[in-house]
């Protein structure tokens, strides 16, 4: 595996754990609102940014596959 998609994975893993550590401080019933708020939209970026590198990681996958072909 090169180093680029080393560090992609690692990047969507990152991610993912991150969004699953915000997920559970909402699961927290002594949150606040205010922090829930920052709490969600914090997860959702995270959720959106490993959307981002999944796409990408696609489009190369497609890319290659059609240059093989």
């Amino acid at each position: 595996m090169s180093e680029e998609k080393k560090e992609e994975t690692l990047a969507f893993e990152e991610k993912i754990l991150k969004a699953k550590e915000l997920l559970e401080k909402l699961n927290n019933q002594d949150i606040t609102l205010q922090d829930s708020i920052e709490v969600y939209k914090s997860g959702i970026k995270q959720l959106d940014e490993a959307q981002k590198l999944l796409d990408e990681a696609k489009l190369i996958f497609t890319t290659k596959e059609k240059d093989n072909n």
